[in-house]
């Protein structure tokens, strides 16, 4: 489930609404959070583990004149955390992300599902992080790092394989469940790669992404039901700082 959110910037901004910003991800966060505060979600941001929601980017990116328009999606697989957000909105008149003030237009519910034949596309970049344990199944050569991100000189099986075993384990996780793995995408198309500089524990680091669009042609029920999971709580890892966020077409 999501909600699409409809702005009116009230005032002029420089500050960019673009994932170039290296705080644009946390100034998107810290809205969302800034939304939880004083509901039963107030201490999300604490727990340890998947938070199990996403965003798009603000969009259109770049500058803000003073009467443009925005829009933002939240997406969750837990209905009750998209019920709270929508209800807090719902009592707002005005918002503020970043520096910039916004009146909320319109808070719009929406459920896209995922029927047999399908194409989904990246919103925001997918980040992959292979572990040091995985490294020779890949082919990669040994280094002292725990992990590395997945970039396009690795083989593209590794990218759909960790991205597999990334769902079912979220999955598993949310709905306490123990599935076992089995092969879920068809055919995939890599668009380009992404960096992105980002604040990660009051340090900037890279964040390597990728951007990519997933064809379907037949899809059973099981299937149906990860990718319904995946669509709503983002694909790969770091979704709660808005990465994975992917779109129906």
């Amino acid at each position: 489930m999501r909600i699409l959110i409809k702005l009116n910037a009230l005032e002029y901004s420089a500050e960019s609404t673009s994932a170039f910003d290296r705080k644009y991800h946390h100034k998107l966060q810290g809205f969302i959070y800034s939304l939880l505060k004083d509901t039963r979600y107030s201490e999300l941001h604490n727990k340890k583990g998947y938070k199990f929601f996403c965003f798009s980017n603000l969009f259109p990116i770049g500058s803000t004149k003073k009467g443009d328009i925005k829009q933002f999606l939240i997406s969750s697989p837990n209905k009750d955390l998209i019920k709270v957000l929508k209800e807090k909105l719902t009592s707002l008149t005005q918002v503020r992300i970043g520096s910039i003030n916004f009146k909320i237009n319109s808070i719009t519910k929406i459920e896209p599902k995922i029927p047999s034949r399908v194409k989904l596309i990246t919103g925001t970049p997918i980040v992959i992080r292979i572990p040091k344990q995985n490294y020779s199944k890949y082919n990669i050569k040994p280094n002292n790092y725990e992990y590395i991100y997945w970039k396009p000189k690795y083989l593209f099986n590794a990218f759909i394989k960790q991205l597999e075993d990334n769902l079912f384990k979220k999955y598993n996780d949310f709905y306490n469940t123990t599935i076992k793995d089995f092969p879920i995408f068809e055919h995939f198309i890599f668009k380009k790669d992404v960096c992105n500089h980002i604040i990660l524990h009051k340090k900037e680091v890279k964040v390597f992404g990728s951007n990519w669009e997933f064809i379907f042609d037949y899809l059973d029920k099981e299937s149906r039901k990860l990718l319904q999971f995946g669509l709503e709580t983002g694909f790969g890892e770091f979704n709660s700082l808005g990465f994975g966020f992917i779109n129906k077409v």
